[in-house]
């Protein structure tokens, strides 16, 4: 009697033992998504409370309660950490946590050239958890542009146009601190240098980088415009810039979707710290965000006499360049004959 009792008692612990086993195992190492895709995503934001992980996870698991029961046996209940998590399909539990815990995988942002530090930030804001309102109000703080030495109208110069990665969860004074960051590194002394010859900040020289970016199609022709504008801003003469002045109208009327292919005489009148028909010197700041090339092209400015150019109907995307005003008045004047047989009125 006493040995039948034994053996169903071994029985019974094997079991057990087997029963634990298996709920080990499926608690732990067994596959726990639930999603047909390769991979997803999943976005923790900075102020994340356990439930709104939850809500967006426990849909993606086969068996929710268990990833919760192997959550608190390893602590990530109170641990939980911001950020850009890939699951792969497949994983278990203990890999989900892991993943959760030490892998917040950056995200790579190109910043491509745009017209307003506004549409930067708004298309950055796309990429990191910081919204565009928060980046737009770090960018116009005002001990930010007193460390910085900028205002609010040239603040887009600390921003260079290039690839990057950044941590999702990255916020908007973070994102700032970067910008900042990567502008000291980019205007090393080689570059600083070449500013300080041509009596430029690095300010001035993205302001007019980003003139010439809009005058010149043509890439191989920025540096010679780009040497234009120095002789120009040399003589102490007005710079008299097209683009600047359709920014100045898109500014007055808050149209900067409007697109404008011809100025007119009476849009030279317009007064705005933009238009380079009415000040003299560079504009209040940047009319766009200039490509790198563009920056480097003032910095290493073609070397010549000419002061005046104008578009090239024979060569669409080219301009005719001129050192006298009355040579540059006869191209001038061929151009708008040109446009006036196209009907380009504006």
């Amino acid at each position: 009697m006493l040995k039948r009792v034994v053996s169903f008692a071994a029985v019974l612990g094997l079991f057990f033992l087997m029963a634990l086993s298996y709920l080990s195992y499926r608690v732990i190492l067994a596959d726990n998504t639930n999603f047909d895709q390769a991979e997803r995503i999943i976005y923790i934001e900075s102020d994340a409370q356990i439930s709104d992980l939850l809500d967006q996870l426990l849909p993606l698991l086969k068996n929710p309660s268990d990833f919760v029961t192997l959550a608190k046996r390893k602590g990530y209940y109170e641990k939980i950490k911001p950020g850009r998590f890939v699951l792969l399909s497949g994983m278990n539990n203990n890999d989900i946590i892991n993943v959760l815990r030490s892998e917040n995988l950056p995200v790579q942002v190109i910043i491509p050239a745009q017209e307003r530090i506004e549409e930067v930030l708004g298309y950055v804001s796309r990429f990191v958890e910081a919204d565009s309102v928060s980046l737009l109000k770090a960018f116009a703080e005002r001990d930010f542009l007193f460390q910085t030495k900028l205002n609010p109208k040239n603040a887009l110069s600390l921003i260079i146009p290039n690839t990057y990665e950044f941590y999702w969860n990255t916020s908007a004074s973070q994102f700032r601190s970067r910008m900042i960051k990567e502008h000291a590194n980019f205007w090393n002394e080689e570059r600083l240098q070449l500013a300080h010859d041509k009596k430029l900040s690095p300010a001035e020289v993205y302001t007019l980088a980003s003139i010439v970016f809009k005058e010149s199609v043509k890439r191989e022709e920025s540096r010679r415009i780009a040497g234009v504008y120095l002789n120009r801003l040399k003589l102490k003469m007005k710079l008299q810039a097209d683009p600047t002045v359709i920014y100045a109208l898109k500014e007055r009327y808050n149209s900067f979707d409007t697109i404008i292919r011809r100025v007119l005489y009476k849009d030279l009148r317009i007064e705005s710290p933009y238009n380079t028909y009415q000040i003299y010197g560079l504009p209040a700041g940047p009319i766009h965000m200039p490509e790198i090339d563009y920056i480097d092209a003032v910095l290493n400015a073609e070397k010549h006499d000419y002061l005046y150019f104008v578009a090239d109907s024979t060569k669409i995307g080219y301009h005719l360049f001129s050192k006298s005003l009355s040579e540059h008045n006869e191209k001038a004047k061929a151009y708008a004959s040109w446009l006036n047989s196209r009907q380009i009125r504006r």
